[in-house]
């Protein structure tokens, strides 16, 4: 039987981004092209298929973190139109800007723990985010054979800790805090969608 989880679980997906190295002709941001190489239907983006796993996990609410880019309500669908979306005006001054936004909107809601994940990372399964989310400890990595990755669960009593600057994101506070942390194996690939190559060499999985 799975463990009990706390309902004050957010899972936050950071979407912020200006996904500068991936270089389409046609301008098309990375988060909104699609994992399909051939005309398929239904044919997710990359931040849907990312979304949909977030919102397939059922940890919590969701919040949405944006800033050089911001997806749209069919974007996001009806399924998780409750999802918070908020904006980073300073998404240009690093990952830790957004890790801060989604803490602030976590907080919010009243959180006691936040479950962070990024949306140019597709095929992190629902399974990888309740496994981060049931997680023990200040401070829950997922690790890809043997590998940390994404998701990171971080707890109330360690948001203060979090660097203010910076493009580490959590990576700076687990390097200096080792004792705050636990691995846990998961499922799914942490393979980013930074290029167009990456696109070409994950589509249609």
């Amino acid at each position: 039987m799975p463990s009990e989880r706390r309902e004050t679980v957010v899972a936050a997906l950071l979407a912020g981004g200006a996904g500068a190295r991936f270089d389409q002709l046609d301008g098309t941001h990375k988060l909104e092209a699609s994992l399909r190489s051939t005309a398929v239907e239904p044919a997710e983006s990359v931040f849907e298929r990312a979304l949909r796993h977030v919102s397939d996990a059922r940890i919590g609410p969701i919040v949405i973190v944006t800033g050089s880019w911001s997806p749209s309500p069919e974007q996001i669908g009806e399924e998780v139109a409750g999802a918070t979306v908020v904006a980073n005006d300073r998404w240009a001054d690093g990952q830790i800007t957004s890790v801060r936004t989604a803490l602030d909107a976590a907080d919010a809601l009243g959180a006691d723990r936040v479950v962070i994940g990024l949306a140019d990372q597709p095929f992190i399964t629902p399974d990888a985010w309740r496994t981060v989310a049931d997680a023990p400890g200040p401070i829950a990595v997922a690790t890809y054979a043997g590998r940390r990755g994404n998701p990171v669960g971080i707890d109330r009593s360690v948001w203060h800790l979090l660097p203010e600057s910076g493009d580490e994101g959590a990576r700076a506070l687990m390097r200096i805090r080792p004792d705050l942390v636990r691995e846990v194996a998961c499922s799914g690939s942490p393979a980013d969608i930074d290029t167009a190559e990456d696109l070409r060499r994950w589509q249609n999985n």
